[in-house]
């Protein structure tokens, strides 16, 4: 009798995890949203999209967000833009610390954000004591995007990193 048992309640344990359905997310993997935002005038990924600046042209930053007209969606707005050293700040609730005020709309499949060295130094820099935008280096901070899409599906895409070119 007690072998019986042992041998139900093996073969029911294995009934058990052969029927278990497997999670997509396991901790582990990159979690992709359906649409994605590449950055068209990235430089190089390092391993964030890189865009660069001019210090001698006048430092103007412009960081272009495209989603693929192919998916049948627009970006509604621009709800956040964040410079900051991790996601914390454009995940927040919060409505302060941010490059812009205000949700920018767009009603677009692209959004070109321009900024420059000089705003980035008064908006950016927070808690950094001194901001360095000397040729060759990368800014402290990088840029976050919230993004509203036209059917309210929300995506935070990947920083952006700003280099300094001569």
């Amino acid at each position: 009798m007690k072998k019986k048992f042992k041998i139900l309640s093996f073969l029911i344990l294995v009934i058990t995890m052969i029927s278990c359905k497997k999670e997509a997310f396991n901790g582990l993997s990159d979690n992709r949203p359906a649409i994605p935002v590449t950055i068209t005038n990235a430089i190089d990924y390092r391993p964030e999209p890189t865009v660069a600046t001019s210090k001698g042209a006048g430092g103007a930053i412009k960081i272009t967000l495209a989603i693929p007209a192919s998916s049948g969606r627009t970006i509604k707005e621009i709800t956040k833009i964040a410079a900051a050293t991790s996601y914390t700040q454009i995940q927040s609730t919060g409505t302060t610390g941010f490059y812009t005020s205000t949700p920018i709309a767009v009603n677009s499949t692209t959004y070109t954000f321009n900024t420059s060295l000089a705003e980035y130094v008064i908006k950016g820099p927070g808690t950094i004591p001194t901001v360095s935008t000397s040729v060759g280096t990368e800014l402290a901070k990088r840029f976050y995007f919230l993004i509203t899409l036209d059917d309210g599906t929300v995506i935070i895409p990947e920083a952006v990193r700003v280099l300094v070119t001569n």
